[in-house]
C-alpha cells in the first residue's frame, strides 16, 4: 500500500540527489528562481548550490503567465508530476481556479514499454508464465499512459479482451518523486508565506492517497462491477465485463470494446448511427449516475466513451470515479430549487452546507453575490448559457467567500461540462441544463415520496429504540456515580484563563498606582511637617518615600511598555 507515511524523509545522504537536482533545475528553467531562493535550499543540499544545474530562463518562457509556466514544469518533470497536475485540476479546495483550469490541459505522452516487461509482470503477478494465463497477447499496445498500457489479448476460452498492464518500476519512481515532493513541500510551507496558505504538504499527502488507488487495479475492477450492477437493466449502456481470473493488482483484464470514439462525428454518421439519440442517451447515463445512484464515472472525455452498435454508450477506464452521498444529493437538489425560486437566503445557507470552510462566511454578502451571479448567468435562454464560464465564475465566487467545494462534488460538475461539450459536437442544439430539469424534479419528488418518508421514519425509530435501550442503564450508572461522589463535571471556557490573567494584571497595576500615589502624598506631608530626622532642612523619611515612589513608578511604566500597551 502506497502511503506518504511510509515514504522516508530525504536524509543527509540524499540517495535521490540526481532526481532532486533535475527537479530544481526545471523549476529554475521556468523562471521560479525566487521560490528556490526563498526556500533556502542550500542548507538542505550538502554540497551547496553548485550541484544544481545553472539554467537561464528563455525569453519566451518569461513572457508566459505564471500558471502556464507551472503547467510546463509539471509536463517536463514527467509521469508522477503530470498525474499530480491532473489530480489537482479536480481540486478547487486546494488550488486557485485559474491554476486549476491550466492544469486541466495536462496530457500523458509516455512511450510504451517492451513486451519482455509485460511477460515478466504477468509471471510475477500470477506465478505462472503469461502463455498459461492467456492464449495470446498482441506485443504492441493500443493505448499507453503514465501508470500502464493496454494490449489486446485472448483468454484460453478464445474470448478477445483488453489487458491493462502496470508500468514496470512505476511504484518505485512514484515513491522517489513523492519523497522529494514532500521534502520540497515542507520547506516551502515553512519558508514561503504565500505558498503556505495552500498547504502544500496536505496536497502531497492527498495526492499519495489518490495514486495508491490508481496503482491498485483491483479497485478499478470493483468500480466497473459496481457501475455494471447499476445499469444491468439499461440496454442503452454497456459496461465492459471484468475477467477476474486473469486480473490482479497490477493486471486488469476486461472485455474488449469495439466501437467508435464519441467525438468522431463523421465515423458515427457513416455507421448510420443517430447522433441526437446518442447525445440524449449519454446525458441520461450521467444524470442517472449522479441523481439516482450517486456513483459516477469522473473522467468522461471522448477517449473514454465509445459508441457501439444500436446507438449504445460504452464507457471505459474507471480508474477515476466520484461518489456523492444521498444527503449531499438532496442538498444539491434543494440548492437548485432555491435558485429557481429566487430564494437566495436559502441558497446561501445550502451552499455553505455543501462546502467546507474555516470561518463562517458573511451570509448577507454571499446572498447578494449569489443574486448577482444568477442574474448574470441564468436569467437568459438556456441555449445562451455558457456552462464552463458559469462554473468558473461560481468557483471564483466560492473562493472569495473562502468556501471550499468538496472534490467529488467538483468532479460531478466537471463531468457535466465534459458531457455538455461532447453533446454539442454530436448535436449543436443540445442543452444539458434543460435535459437535467426532469431529473432534478424527480430527485425532489423522491425526497418526499411515501417510501422515502417511511424509510427515514424507520431509521429514526431504530435509532430511538437503541437510545431507549441504553438510556435506563446509563441513567442508573449516572445516579450511582452521583451517590458515591465520583461524578464530576469539567468545563473549559476558551479564552477565560487569558481574561482572568488580564484582569489580575489590571488589578495589580491599579493597586500599585494607589500605593505610589499614597507614598507621594505621605512623603509630601512628612516634608511639609519637618518630621525628624532632618537632613539639610528636609525630612529624611519624606525623601525616602519620594525615592520609593519614583522607583515603583518607573517599574510600573517599564512593565506596561513591555506588554506593548500604554
Amino acid at each position: 500500500m502506497l502511503s506518504i507515511k511510509n515514504i522516508g524523509r530525504v536524509g543527509k545522504r540524499y540517495r535521490n540527489l540526481r532526481r532532486y537536482q533535475q527537479i530544481i533545475g526545471i523549476i529554475l528553467k521556468y523562471g521560479f528562481g525566487n521560490i528556490i531562493d526563498a526556500m533556502h535550499i542550500d542548507r538542505y543540499i550538502e554540497s551547496g548550490r553548485e550541484l544544481i544545474p545553472f539554467v537561464k530562463s528563455h525569453e519566451k518562457v518569461e513572457k508566459l503567465s505564471k500558471n502556464q509556466r507551472i503547467r510546463m514544469v509539471f509536463e517536463e518533470l514527467g509521469p508522477t508530476f503530470i498525474k499530480m497536475g491532473q489530480v489537482l485540476s479536480s481540486r478547487p479546495d486546494l488550488i486557485p481556479v485559474a491554476l486549476l483550469n491550466e492544469l486541466a490541459q495536462l496530457q500523458d505522452h509516455v512511450p510504451p514499454f517492451g513486451f519482455d516487461n509485460v511477460k515478466a509482470i504477468i509471471a510475477s503477478e500470477f506465478g505462472r508464465p503469461y502463455d498459461e494465463i492467456f492464449k495470446s497477447i498482441e506485443k504492441i499496445p493500443f493505448a499507453s499512459a503514465s501508470i500502464g498500457q493496454v494490449h489486446k489479448a485472448w483468454t484460453n476460452s478464445n474470448i478477445q479482451i483488453a489487458v491493462k498492464i502496470q508500468r514496470p518500476g512505476i511504484r518505485k519512481i512514484i515513491e522517489t518523486d513523492l519523497e522529494i515532493m514532500l521534502h520540497i513541500a515542507s520547506i516551502m510551507e515553512n519558508n514561503i508565506e504565500e505558498v503556505a496558505f495552500f498547504k502544500p504538504v496536505k496536497i502531497v499527502e492527498e495526492f499519495a492517497k489518490t495514486l495508491a488507488k490508481e496503482l491498485d487495479f483491483s479497485i478499478e475492477a470493483s468500480n466497473m462491477e459496481r457501475m455494471a450492477e447499476q445499469f444491468k437493466d439499461d440496454k442503452t449502456i454497456h459496461i465492459p465485463k471484468v475477467y477476474f481470473d486473469e486480473s490482479s493488482v497490477r493486471v486488469l483484464s476486461m472485455e474488449y470494446i469495439r466501437g467508435i470514439k464519441a467525438d468522431d462525428v463523421d465515423a458515427i454518421k457513416l455507421a448510420g448511427l443517430d447522433t441526437k439519440l446518442i447525445t440524449r442517451r449519454g446525458a441520461d447515463f450521467y444524470m442517472k449516475q449522479v441523481f439516482e445512484h450517486g456513483f459516477f464515472h469522473a473522467d468522461p472525455h471522448p477517449g473514454n466513451i465509445f459508441i457501439l452498435e444500436k446507438n449504445r454508450i460504452g464507457p471505459v477506464d474507471f480508474g477515476m470515479v466520484g461518489f456523492v452521498d444521498q444527503q449531499t444529493r438532496e442538498v444539491f437538489v434543494d440548492l437548485i430549487h432555491s435558485i429557481t425560486t429566487d430564494n437566495f437566503k436559502l441558497t446561501a445557507r445550502l451552499l455553505c452546507e455543501l462546502s467546507e470552510y474555516e470561518n463562517q462566511p458573511d451570509l448577507k454578502l454571499l446572498e447578494k453575490d449569489l443574486s448577482l451571479f444568477v442574474s448574470t448567468h441564468l436569467l437568459k435562454s438556456l441555449k445562451d448559457i455558457k456552462t464552463a464560464r458559469m462554473v468558473n465564475q461560481f468557483l471564483e465566487l466560492c473562493a472569495i467567500h473562502n468556501l471550499k467545494i468538496p472534490p467529488d462534488f467538483f468532479l460531478m460538475i466537471k463531468a457535466f461540462i465534459s458531457i455538455e461539450g461532447l453533446g454539442k459536437k454530436l448535436d449543436p442544439d443540445f442543452d444539458i441544463l434543460s435535459h437535467a430539469i426532469p431529473y432534478v424534479a424527480a430527485a425532489k419528488y423522491r425526497k418526499f415520496s411515501p417510501s422515502k418518508i417511511v424509510n427515514d421514519f424507520m431509521g429514526i425509530a431504530r435509532e430511538s429504540y437503541k437510545l431507549f435501550q441504553i438510556f435506563p442503564t446509563d441513567a442508573v450508572e449516572i445516579m450511582r456515580l452521583t451517590k458515591s461522589g465520583k461524578l464530576s463535571f469539567n468545563m473549559k471556557i476558551e479564552g477565560f484563563d487569558k481574561m482572568l490573567n488580564t484582569q489580575d494584571q489590571t488589578s495589580n497595576r491599579i493597586a500599585f498606582s494607589i500605593i505610589i500615589a499614597a507614598l507621594i502624598l505621605g512623603s509630601a506631608m512628612l516634608i511639609n511637617s519637618n518630621v525628624p530626622p532632618i537632613l539639610f532642612g528636609v525630612s529624611v523619611i519624606g525623601i525616602a518615600g519620594f525615592i520609593a515612589a519614583a522607583v515603583m513608578g518607573i517599574w510600573l511604566l517599564v512593565a506596561i511598555i513591555q506588554k506593548g500597551r500604554l
